[in-house]
């Protein structure tokens, strides 16, 4: 961070305050809204004849609150660290490039229901907004050669879309095993595949994240924990793809995955994106 300009460097840390602030007292109601909105809809769906997706309403009840804390908190940790950016900190940089991947990833999640129960203009998308600003101007602010800055631009944004698909996944497999026949047994394989496949993917939300921060730099620790994630994700999408076929969820999933891998795995992508 010390060979970034200092006018690049207040830039970044005019943007953390402002983006910081938006996430404190904008998002949080942004979010409520979209909750509420999804909830109604959610309701009457499930009172129209589909009482498989009534576990819909535990879930988003209690996933949506838990992004708004933890987005809210980002945005407090943004303010506090601004100065540090400023200085040329190279532990702000990562530490910022963490948190402005958690409104991104969060909104993207929160979308995804909201599109699917409400309809119109998604709200959610908002919050994935405020986050990706940061995030790609970050990137782009930073002193790097030009290959480095578009190599890691699109290593890490395709490592959040995974990230965020690989968590409505472990969503999506909860709402489906809370209303599964029998419950608490499981009918057949498939059904058990279904609490397999869905935790591996919260594992690998975990791993995802944690990579985000390093790779950012360059650093090879986020090689590898991007590596292990979407390994992890890939072979099981696809078994799973072939035994459930009703959606292409695990498809695109998989899809996401051998994107990750071509950028970290490709010898002409890789030599960019690390810096050891």
């Amino acid at each position: 961070m010390k060979e970034t300009s200092l006018k690049n460097r207040l830039a970044m840390s005019i943007l953390s305050i402002v983006i910081g602030l938006l996430m404190i007292a904008a998002v949080p109601f942004l979010i409520q809204t979209s909750l509420e909105r999804v909830l109604i809809h959610l309701m009457a769906h499930v009172e129209a004849g589909n009482p498989a997706f009534a576990s819909g309403l535990q879930l988003f009840d209690f996933f949506y609150p838990v992004w708004r804390a933890i987005i809210f908190v980002a945005g407090i940790a943004l303010i506090l660290t601004s100065q540090q950016l400023r200085k040329g900190e190279e532990w702000a940089y990562r530490l910022a490039m963490a948190l402005y991947a958690l409104p991104s990833i969060g909104g993207m999640f929160m979308f995804l229901p909201y599109i699917s129960f409400v309809g119109g203009f998604p709200l959610p998308m908002v919050v994935s907004w405020i986050g990706l600003a940061g995030f790609i101007s970050f990137i782009f602010l930073r002193q790097e050669q030009r290959k480095v800055k578009w190599t890691r631009f699109a290593t890490l944004l395709f490592i959040g879309m995974l990230a965020t698909h690989a968590f409505v996944i472990g969503i999506g497999a909860q709402r489906t095993l809370w209303t599964r026949p029998g419950h608490p047994l499981y009918p057949d394989f498939t059904w058990w595949l279904f609490n397999w496949v869905g935790e591996v993917n919260w594992i690998a939300v975990i791993l995802l994240y944690l990579s985000i921060p390093f790779l950012a730099v360059g650093n090879r620790k986020g090689w590898w924990l991007a590596t292990i994630g979407a390994v992890a994700i890939l072979p099981l999408n696809v078994f799973t793809q072939i035994f459930r076929t009703k959606t292409f969820d695990y498809l695109i999933g998989a899809v996401l995955a051998s994107v990750v891998l071509i950028f970290t795995q490709i010898p002409s992508f890789k030599k960019h994106l690390l810096r050891d």
